[in-house]
């Protein structure tokens, strides 16, 4: 009997590190913290990253706007002119004002020139 016992034993801990294995093996591609949740929170960081670099590309281009106004009268008269439409005393403003060409006639088909429906 003590060989049958030891028997089932092991039979018993084998079952018991099956039962562990499939466990673990189910929280690690299913669970919580899990493959598909690695994955997912990668291409969340992937998509942040992405943002990241355009707004630091975006503010970079605001510093140097801001630097630019900050030294030079030139920007600051640049931007007067073309968002404010001011101009120097002295200076004259022209508009000019293209108008619209009319529309241009359908081309006529070559089988069509002359011809009445007639044979």
């Amino acid at each position: 009997m003590p060989a049958e016992r030891r028997t089932l034993g092991l039979w018993g801990v084998a079952a018991a590190l099956a039962a562990l294995a499939v466990y673990l093996q189910y929280r690690l591609w299913l669970g919580e913290g899990g493959h598909r949740s690695v994955a997912a929170l990668q291409a969340q960081v992937a998509r942040q990253t992405r943002e990241n670099a355009g707004l630091r590309q975006r503010n970079d281009a605001l510093a140097a706007e801001v630097e630019d106004l900050k030294s030079g009268e030139a920007a600051v008269e640049e931007r007067a002119r073309s968002e404010l439409g001011m101009i120097r005393p002295g200076e004259t403003f022209y508009r000019v004002v293209e108008t619209p060409r009319p529309a241009a006639p359908p081309p006529v088909a070559a089988d069509d020139e002359g011809t009445d429906g007639a044979p």
